[in-house]
């Protein structure tokens, strides 16, 4: 894998790799120290800590129900040279051929050509009812009010 020269190309590379499905390969996008938070996941908001977190959680994402194809990426440049803003869609379909679509912005710190954090706001709704997982989430939230 060439090393992208800017955390503009580092993002893009990153996304189309999931795009792609190359999923045993995105992990070396990230520094060794690197922190990626999902703060809308669900059930809870998600932080992986180290490029081994990161390999285990796409090792999980390559298992999934869902194939994501990536749409409309736009990625903004900030004054920290270091710092992109991207935002796209996937469009999705599910291994029963159910067709989706879901939002996504990530905000990217990129050292050295190495992702060293990012913040994912993804619709986690939406990919939970996709994976077939929303039923026991509304069971967990329901036990957890009442």
């Amino acid at each position: 894998m060439a090393e992208p020269a800017s955390p503009r190309e580092v993002v893009q590379a990153l996304m189309q790799g999931i795009s792609d499905g190359t999923w045993d390969g995105l992990h070396d996008w990230y520094a060794e120290d690197a922190v990626v938070e999902y703060p809308f996941a669900l059930p809870a908001p998600t932080r992986l800590e180290g490029r081994q977190s990161i390999r285990d959680y796409f090792a999980l994402a390559a298992k999934s129900p869902l194939r994501l194809v990536l749409r409309d990426m736009v990625v903004h440049e900030t004054a920290d040279p270091e710092v992109v803003v991207a935002e796209w869609t996937y469009d999705g379909r599910t291994t029963a051929g159910r067709a989706f679509q879901v939002a996504n912005i990530q905000v990217t710190r990129v050292r050295a050509g190495k992702i060293v954090a990012s913040r994912d706001y993804h619709n986690h709704f939406v990919l939970t009812e996709m994976m077939g997982r929303l039923p026991r989430l509304l069971a967990a939230i329901d036990r957890s009010q009442g």
